[in-house]
């Protein structure tokens, strides 16, 4: 769903990716471990085409198609999605409007009773129905910015999603609810005896993700298929992600610079 092909990457002029390579297959969850100023954000930020994030080399494709250099809306359209670290603030938009637009292949729904009635069955899914009158993001804590950031992806319905640190600035208490809720964006916990809880297909299907971590702590509540180390903007190794972390937890990160030459 996504291949990376020998990547760098600079800002202002300093390389900060030094030829990553990596692939994410079609419905599969990987995991992308490494310290703060590693580069795993420029990665991510690079694959959506974020201004002032140049390629200098390399290529990123998405379901075989090379996406480096089409502009950013564009890569959404295409099925790319993210979700920010730190999620900006935007005064002016109320959270349930730009769910709906999402919704609605980003065209203003009109006065559509059917469509507030899914903006809202898809809010109480995701425990984000008590701020869908809010600015988007206003006077949400860490946890329900997080959680309106997962439902408003799932209004998108992605087929492949970067997730950019998910438990930054949430606290333990609110871990475990974020798994949930990231899992069911995922469709890796479909509901039990059939029911469904959104008639929609976007809860249904499967989607592929490449999530950042720095603590690991969100591998604690949901499954990845593989997992990397990224030091200094190169991949240090790769392999069971459960294993890496385990490795990361006993001996720190500096045991991985061992292996980047």
């Amino acid at each position: 769903m996504l291949k990376i092909e020998n990547l760098h990457v600079e800002i202002k002029g300093r390389e900060i990716l030094h030829g990553i390579s990596l692939e994410v297959p079609d419905g599969e969850v990987h995991a992308l471990l490494g310290p703060n100023g590693s580069g795993k954000s420029t990665l991510l930020m690079a694959a959506m085409g974020f201004s002032g994030y140049a390629v200098t080399k390399g290529r990123v494709l998405l379901d075989g198609k090379d996406i480096t250099h089409i502009p950013i809306n564009e890569r959404a359209r295409a099925g790319l999605g993210i979700a920010f670290q730190r999620p900006p603030i935007v005064k002016g938009i109320k959270t349930k409007h730009l769910v709906a637009i999402c919704m609605n292949n980003g065209k203003i729904p009109g006065q559509d009773t059917s469509m507030r009635k899914d903006v809202e069955i898809l809010a109480e899914d995701m425990h984000c129905r008590p701020f869908l009158d809010r600015e988007l993001n206003s006077g949400l804590s860490g946890g329900e910015m997080k959680r309106s950031e997962l439902m408003q992806l799932l209004a998108q319905d992605p087929r492949m999603v970067l997730l950019d640190e998910p438990e930054s600035g949430v606290d333990i208490e609110n871990i475990a609810l974020l798994g949930k809720a990231i899992n069911r964006l995922l469709g890796r916990n479909p509901e039990p005896n059939g029911k469904e809880s959104l008639k929609e297909k976007r809860i249904q299907r499967r989607r592929s993700a490449l999530i950042i971590t720095h603590t690991g702590h969100i591998l604690n509540y949901l499954f990845s298929d593989r997992g990397y180390v990224m030091i200094d903007g190169y991949i240090a190794c790769e392999g069971n992600p459960r294993e890496l972390l385990g490795t990361v937890e006993k001996y720190g990160y500096k045991e991985c610079l061992k292996c980047v030459v």
